[in-house]
């Protein structure tokens, strides 16, 4: 699962639940085929799972409520409207430079991860622009 997968599934926590229990009903399904056919089904719940991630859309979700909710509970006060690495954190999601830099990789980032500050102001943007795309209410963000 990608970092921005991982980020949804966070947010959407629905949506992840939805596409977990369809994959556990076709491997229940399959539970007692033999070995190679077993790769090949688990290969095709993989194809389901990404077609069904793909495809799940949470509609109307107030992203900033459950963010702001996740903050409160937070022991560091964290910026997570302005900063990807507070944004990160808040997710329980590895903020470290790396995993920072994987992201922009997988987000299509075309300046330089060597700077770190361009592509972190860049991360946040493009990062609620896809919460946004999913079906979450972020538009008061930005306003």
């Amino acid at each position: 699962m990608g970092i921005l997968n991982n980020i949804f599934s966070k947010v959407f926590p629905n949506a992840q639940a939805t596409v977990e229990n369809a994959v556990d009903a076709v491997k229940d399904k399959v539970g007692n085929i033999t070995a190679s056919v077993k790769d090949t089904v688990s290969d095709s719940s993989k194809q389901i799972q990404d077609k069904v991630e793909q495809g799940t859309s949470a509609t109307n979700v107030d992203v900033t409520s459950i963010l702001d909710n996740l903050a409160k509970k937070h022991p560091e006060a964290l910026n997570w409207k302005t900063s990807i690495v507070d944004l990160l954190k808040l997710l329980g999601i590895d903020s470290s430079l790396d995993a920072r830099k994987k992201l922009a990789q997988e987000l299509n980032y075309t300046g330089s991860t060597d700077d770190t500050a361009a592509m972190n102001t860049w991360l946040i943007k493009e990062v609620m622009k896809k919460i946004a795309e999913k079906g979450g209410n972020i538009t008061h963000l930005f306003s």
